[in-house]
C-alpha cells in the first residue's frame, strides 16, 4: 500500500471525509497522517484519528504561518502534553517560511526550536515546513543537534535546494515529496529524488493543496499521492510495487508509533 504521510483532512467538509477515504483506498492508499497547524486545532485532528483508527493518524503543532498569533507559542511542555495521545504519532508541522513571512521570523525560529525540543523529549518525529529558509533551517537543525542530541524529523513537501536535503539526511532526517515532484518545472527535484538514499524517502499530498500532474487545478486529496509515487518510482527506476514497499517501510521506521 501507499501512505500519504502529510495531509490536512480537517480542511475538508466533514461530510466529505468518508468518500475521500474510500477514494484513497481505491487508489491503493491505505493510511494517512493529518497534520496539526494550530494548538486549537489539535482536538479536531485527534477526533479524526479516533474516528478512523485503521486509516488515520495525526500530529500536533503550530505552523510557522501561525507563530505570531495572539494565543502565543506553546511551551515545550505544552507540546509534549498535547502529543500525549494514542493516535498522535508526530509533532508539527513547524519550521520556517520566509516566502510568505506571515509571522515575525524570530517567532518562527523560536517556535521551530520548541518543536524540536518537544520531538527530542517525546521521541516523536517532527514534520518540518521549509520555504525559502534553507540556511536558517539547517543552521537550527545543526545547533539543536549539537546542543541536545539527535531527534527524528522529516522535511515535508520538499522543494528546497539539494544542499538542505543532503545535510538533513546527514543529520538523520527524512525527505517527503509531494505533487511538486510531478510538475514540468521540477526536473532538478526529480534528479535529487533519484540521488537521495532510498531509506529516507516518503511521499505525501499536502492536500488539499498541490494536486499532482495530471490533476493540476483540482482540489488535492490523499488518493492523488499515487501520482507522486509513480513519478518517484520512475525517477529511481523502481516498479510501483517496490516503491510502495520502500516508502511504507520508511514511514514505519520514522513513525514507529504507527507500526
Amino acid at each position: 500500500m501507499l501512505i500519504d504521510s502529510h495531509c490536512h483532512l480537517d480542511y475538508f467538509v466533514e461530510d466529505e471525509i468518508d468518500a475521500i477515504l474510500a477514494r484513497a483506498r481505491e487508489a491503493g492508499v491505505g493510511r494517512m497522517v493529518t497534520i496539526g497547524t494550530r494548538v486549537a486545532q489539535a482536538a479536531a485532528v485527534k477526533a479524526l484519528a479516533e474516528r478512523f483508527p485503521d486509516t488515520v493518524w495525526g500530529t500536533v503543532g503550530v505552523h510557522p504561518h501561525n507563530a505570531g498569533e495572539p494565543e502565543g507559542l506553546p511551551t515545550v511542555e505544552e507540546l509534549v502534553a498535547l502529543a500525549d495521545h494514542p493516535r498522535i504519532i508526530g509533532l508539527g508541522e513547524s519550521g520556517l517560511d520566509y516566502f510568505y513571512d506571515k509571522a515575525p521570523r524570530d517567532l518562527q525560529q523560536e517556535g521551530f526550536r520548541r518543536h524540536i525540543r518537544a520531538a527530542r523529549a517525546t521521541g516523536l518525529p517532527l514534520a518540518i515546513h521549509a520555504r525559502q529558509a534553507d540556511e536558517d533551517i539547517i543552521g537550527i537543525l545543526r545547533e539543536e543537534h549539537e546542543a541536545g542530541g539527535a531527534f527524528p524529523f522529516l522535511l515535508h513537501c520538499f522543494s528546497s535546494g539539494p544542499d538542505l536535503a543532503r545535510q538533513a539526511v546527514a543529520l538523520g532526517g527524512y525527505i517527503s515529496f509531494s505533487g511538486i515532484l510531478t510538475f514540468p518545472k521540477s526536473p532538478e527535484l526529480r534528479a535529487l529524488a533519484a540521488e537521495l538514499p532510498a531509506e529516507r524517502l516518503l511521499v505525501e499530498t499536502d492536500s488539499p493543496y498541490l494536486a499532482p500532474v495530471p490533476l493540476r487545478g483540482k482540489r488535492c486529496e490523499p488518493a492523488f499521492v499515487a501520482h507522486t509515487a509513480k513519478v518517484l518510482a520512475e525517477a529511481r527506476g523502481l516498479s510501483m510495487a517496490a516503491l510502495e514497499e520502500l516508502t511504507t517501510a520508511n514511514f514505519l521506521r520514522l513513525y514507529p508509533k504507527a507500526a
